[in-house]
């Protein structure tokens, strides 16, 4: 039974600080016994690990089964863990679900195309303390929170997708909710000379999907195509630009923690790879990669209006780097 965790939660609110534990212990205290029961699991059960970014049957709690209070809530724990940069892509890729469902021709009451069709899910206790976590996850959203002494230590896996990437017709024409990720990675590309093209290009074909998909651990991939050092100074600025783009949707003491964490690995040991079409409108994939860290792009389903992003701390995914010398502190005691 996880309603063990609601009596500790009871008892620890008025200790929390007006921020992210906060509000999960907010979240939490709304909830009746049977959703509670859906949203709660212990810290370290392995359903943590099972995320996913595909439509398909989830654990945790939906949106669907909250009220309006409720569901304003879960967007506060958004808001608290996102920039605003982060916050509106993630909000305008489950409104997006609207859209899609037109663009498929299904019903207005389909749930399968659904923005109410999105999992929220605590593992843990709220604390200042202890380690605890918080995914938000559904079609095109996964997101995975750990906090150590109630700061954010790790926010990857981190993926983030659209389709229609453009919208083509209707209202909303020309939308693009991913429209950074796309245009600075062209602008690096057309920026690059022959030589090296033939260092950053993977493949004439774009690769299927990202390569990473949901694993549990990401490694390194190879070939990793042109490095940092091989560009010119108007290279490396747009490629950090580019990188700006990922790591700026976390809430800003974070999104400093993971910069600051990527040039402690050198920024001098990143590299840029591409695979596929020049030319928007045909498919295409990138990444950027370095010793600690793995982002990725694809944009190839769907006539390549459909595209998929992932950013994976190779050392830290789930908190496992810092969780593990935080036990190992602990221990010492």
């Amino acid at each position: 039974m996880r309603l063990w965790i609601f009596l500790l939660i009871t008892g620890a609110a008025s200790a929390q600080s007006d921020g992210l534990a906060h509000r999960t212990t907010n979240f939490l205290q709304q909830l009746p016994a049977a959703s509670l029961q859906k949203a709660l699991y212990k810290f370290e059960d392995d359903e943590r690990f099972n995320w996913h970014f595909v439509p398909r049957s989830r654990n945790g709690l939906a949106l669907r089964d909250l009220d309006a209070t409720q569901r304003e809530t879960v967007f506060s724990l958004l808001k608290s863990s996102l920039s605003d940069q982060g916050y509106k892509k993630v909000s305008s890729i489950v409104e997006h679900e609207n859209v899609l469902r037109t663009v498929e021709g299904r019903g207005n009451n389909d749930r399968y195309r659904d923005p109410l069709n999105y999992y929220v899910t605590i593992f843990g206790t709220p604390d200042q303390i202890a380690p605890w976590a918080w995914r938000f996850e559904g079609h095109h959203v996964a997101l995975n929170f750990t906090t150590v002494g109630n700061k954010l230590e790790s926010c990857t896996p981190t993926f983030l997708g659209s389709n229609p990437a453009i919208v083509k017709e209707g209202p909303q024409r020309g939308k693009q909710i991913l429209l950074e990720e796309s245009r600075r990675g062209f602008a690096l590309l057309s920026s690059l000379t022959s030589a090296q093209l033939a260092s950053t290009m993977l493949s004439d074909e774009a690769l299927p999907d990202i390569v990473s998909f949901n694993s549990r651990k990401a490694g390194s991939l190879q070939p990793t195509g042109l490095s940092y050092r091989e560009m010119s100074d108007a290279q490396k600025a747009m490629l950090l630009s580019l990188l700006h783009v990922y790591v700026d949707n976390y809430e800003l003491g974070f999104s400093r923690k993971l910069m600051a964490k990527i040039e402690k690995a050198g920024i001098e040991n990143l590299s840029f790879a591409w695979a596929g079409s020049s030319q928007e409108g045909k498919g295409y994939y990138y990444r950027i990669q370095g010793p600690m860290l793995l982002i990725e792009l694809d944009n190839t389903q769907n006539n390549a209006n459909h595209v998929h992003s992932v950013v994976r701390d190779l050392t830290n995914d789930f908190g496992e780097d810092i969780l593990r010398e935080h036990y190992q502190k602990e221990h010492a005691k």
